[in-house]
């Protein structure tokens, strides 16, 4: 048969951990040359799916093809085309950052004069040329995680999975990591991300897929996700943060919503299917003696999505409780 225009098919995948069902009939497709960003919370289940897709567990039932290859059946063809980074680094602190790329580029079979030549060049594509002869135990976060995905790309794969790359970086470091996916992509490889930050999705991905307890519960590009959950998100900051709990109510009553507080204490926020209604608001505070500070409507952001779709902000998700999830 023909290739498809997927690199990644998963139907209906299942995978359970003793008692603990983590994936409960997984769907997603990924086109060849883009980028799929998995999101959801802690525990989900998304590097459960990442890992089976890179071979490294089996799934209960299901089918998953990587590039046409079954995960099971054909897992050598499978490895051959892909390459992982994992939520941490695996390089080797007691080598340098040289010595570490010379030693996956001889694994994978270069010769010593070639290895070398590659791994030169991905030092200086990196930006680590100036600490290519420093112990990898004295780089920074940033520069550990630019040489960890520096070494999963000694043969670039056709598709790479990124479970969280970016996690615990500084700012700088995390836009010096997408700069990388960015090129990747362009030179045309697949990617999987997997990551807590809803900005990073924003930024990189074509499509997303939301999971929560084991199964999707959004699928889409940003624009599709940010338009099913209403037509825009109306913001309110109050003069007197007191006022909070009578505004609250004003406004579920006016717009017909569930209206969320903000860690602000004068801030609320509500997701807006009648756009209508959003000057009655501002009207029938104004009425209830209500002073209003900010007052906005715009279209929902991806962490306002993400409340919707899973009923909690990403940066209260819960500890994972299973070691795969």
């Amino acid at each position: 048969m023909p290739p498809t225009g997927y690199a990644i098919e998963v139907n209906d995948l299942r995978k359970s951990f003793g008692k603990v069902e983590v994936l409960k009939g997984i769907n997603l497709r990924v086109e060849r040359g883009g980028l799929l960003a998995l999101l959801g919370p802690n525990g989900a289940g998304k590097t459960t799916t990442v890992r089976i897709l890179a071979t490294l567990l089996q799934p209960d039932s299901g089918t998953a093809k990587v590039l046409g290859h079954d995960v099971v059946r054909e897992a050598d063809s499978v490895r051959r085309r892909v390459s992982l980074t994992g939520q941490f680094a695996s390089v080797d602190d007691e080598l340098t950052g040289m010595e570490n790329l010379i030693m996956v580029a001889r694994l994978l079979g270069y010769s010593w004069s070639d290895a070398k030549t590659r791994a030169t060049e991905l030092i200086n594509a990196f930006d680590l040329a100036e600490a290519s002869n420093r112990l990898v135990k004295n780089y920074s976060g940033g520069m550990r995680r630019r040489l960890d995905i520096a070494a999963s790309i000694i043969i670039t794969p056709d598709v790479l999975f990124l479970d969280e790359p970016t996690s615990g970086l500084d700012p700088r470091s995390r836009r010096q990591v997408w700069d990388i996916v960015r090129t990747l992509l362009a030179a045309g490889t697949t990617v999987l991300l997997t990551t807590q930050y809803l900005e990073e999705a924003d930024q990189l991905a074509n499509r997303i897929v939301i999971i929560d307890h084991g199964t999707v519960i959004a699928d889409g590009t940003i624009g599709e996700l940010k338009t099913s959950v209403g037509s825009g998100t109306v913001h309110v900051r109050l003069y007197d943060p007191k006022d909070r709990p009578a505004a609250e109510q004003i406004m579920a009553q006016t717009l017909g919503v569930a209206v969320h507080l903000e860690s602000d204490p004068a801030a609320l926020s509500a997701q807006v299917s009648n756009p209508e209604r959003v000057a009655s608001t501002l009207s029938n505070l104004s009425q209830a003696g209500i002073s209003v500070t900010d007052f906005s409507l715009g279209q929902p952001s991806l962490d306002e999505v993400f409340l919707a779709l899973t009923g909690q902000p990403a940066e209260d998700q819960p500890a994972a409780t299973e070691e795969y999830a």
